[in-house]
């Protein structure tokens, strides 16, 4: 198996920033994709930003230009840089990965606990 430990959410005001952590550990193979989601109260889960193991990134249009991300693959972490904080990024985040636990296996999925960003107008 395969668990996701994610840090660094909190409360910060409007244009203020945050850096999100997540740690993978566990008997992992292999890492294809990290990334991260977010979820706010009576929305549907939504992609913020992903990484491949390639070094492609991707990003929600609604933060492109303000969030980051980054991966540490020696650590099997991935990071979010988040600057210019909106209220409107108020969520929980949760971080998400791609992996394999045996060569040759089939990929999995697998997500953290969640960690609250909320931001203050």
């Amino acid at each position: 198996q395969v668990q996701l430990v994610e840090s660094g959410g909190g409360l910060v005001q409007s244009g203020g920033s945050l850096r999100l952590s997540c740690a993978a550990s566990g008997s992992i193979f292999s890492i294809n994709a990290m990334g991260w989601y977010r979820q706010a109260p009576g929305k549907q889960r939504e992609l913020v930003a992903s990484s491949t193991s390639g070094g492609s990134t991707n990003y929600a249009d609604s933060v492109k230009g303000r969030f980051t991300i980054s991966r540490d693959n020696a650590k099997n972490t991935v990071y979010l840089q988040m600057n210019s904080l909106k209220p409107e990024d108020t969520a929980v985040y949760y971080c998400n990965t791609v992996a394999r636990i045996q060569r040759g296996g089939p990929d999995y999925i697998y997500w953290g606990q969640g960690t609250q960003v909320t931001v203050s107008s």
